[in-house]
């Protein structure tokens, strides 16, 4: 017997005890009412990852009460060209709001141009106790002026564009989700999954997320944040030297010697001014630079080949494991072997198991 809501056959909509409920009043009933904006174009997952965190919790003692809606009403079709029909249309949402979920999507264009869908956004997250963010769904809440002068999460590869397109926003580019006062933002499609989790342990309690997290066999926090991801793809490239000679040498070469006197050297002998334009220019140190391209150049050794931990640290430019390992927890919050573990294959017999 499945342990979620059963759901009709006609519509493929979620069984009445799953939505809002009248009181007799006009009130809706006891609960906590979830409401989960869906539009075309929208991230599969985005929208069905919190809605299972949700309905597990609801397994262990929650009392979640969800419902979808779309700006019309009418089914959206998603990345992964399945349909999804919404329970209703965003304007007859008219129930009390405990938490407003934002989906996204990767052409996230689109939505932030529907002036009717960021205006429902916006009446919506002004009478909702929470409001939450998934992945690019930061850029349609963004763009309804509510997240003005906080810090915001989104997925890696978006931050840039965020940052660009909502200069009023501080994108944090590393974090898998942010929350600031009752807006909650999450990095990338599963880290929909991170933050409904951490939502439902603020509601419930720590006992009720963990038992959704074993559920659905997920991390209740997972190790690390996105620069696991990527670093050199969303790195600032200086405009001008000698901070781009700098730069270039270690991109080109991250294993090579990149000494603060080699640096000086490329940067034509003046220290001070490397000093002072490096970070102006990249939003970083020459150390933290060469640093964090060393650990990504051992990403891909570890991802690709079966070099010993001491090779690969060597190539990278580390000059030893203890090194290594000491940058992948600084960056990373994983050590090399844990890494390797994680991204490189699938099999469960690869990953080290604890006794």
């Amino acid at each position: 017997m499945s342990p979620f809501p059963p759901r009709t056959a006609a519509t493929g909509k979620a069984a009445s005890s799953f939505l809002p409920q009248s009181s007799g009043d006009g009130r809706a009933d006891a609960g906590h009412h979830v409401l989960v904006v869906m539009f075309d174009g929208v991230q599969l997952l985005d929208v069905t990852g919190p809605l299972d965190v949700y309905a597990a919790a609801n397994q262990h003692g929650g009392d979640y009460r969800l419902t979808t809606a779309s700006p019309d009403g009418k089914p959206v079709r998603t990345t992964a060209g399945l349909r999804l029909v919404p329970d209703l249309a965003l304007d007859d949402a008219d129930f009390p709001i405990d938490t407003l979920v934002v989906p996204g999507g990767p052409e996230w264009r689109v939505p932030v141009a529907d002036r009717a869908l960021i205006d429902a956004i916006r009446r919506l997250a002004a009478r909702s106790r929470t409001v939450a963010a998934v992945c690019a769904g930061a850029f349609p809440l963004a763009a309804t002026g509510l997240l003005d002068g906080r810090r915001v999460a989104t997925h890696w590869r978006l931050a840039a564009e965020l940052a660009a397109g909502f200069p009023r926003i501080q994108v944090d580019s590393e974090a898998i989700f942010v929350r600031e006062g009752r807006f909650v933002t999450s990095a990338g499609v599963t880290a929909g999954i991170d933050l409904t989790l951490s939502l439902v342990e603020s509601d419930l309690g720590a006992d009720v997320a963990r038992a959704a997290a074993k559920y659905l066999v997920v991390f209740m926090a997972r190790p690390g944040g996105q620069s696991q991801f990527a670093f050199r793809t969303h790195a600032r490239v200086p405009r001008h030297s000698p901070p781009r000679d700098v730069t270039d040498g270690v991109v080109t070469d991250p294993g090579g010697n990149h000494g603060l006197r080699a640096l000086e050297a490329r940067a034509g002998g003046d220290p001070e001014q490397l000093t002072r334009l490096f970070p102006t220019e990249t939003g970083s140190t020459t150390a933290d630079f060469t640093g964090r391209l060393r650990v990504e150049m051992a990403q891909a050794l570890l991802e690709g080949g079966d070099d010993a931990l001491e090779v690969v640290a060597r190539r990278s430019g580390f000059g030893s494991q203890e090194a290594m390992r000491r940058a992948f927890g600084s960056h990373l919050g994983v050590s090399p072997g844990l890494y390797r573990a994680r991204f490189r294959t699938t099999r469960p017999e690869a990953v080290p198991r604890r006794s």
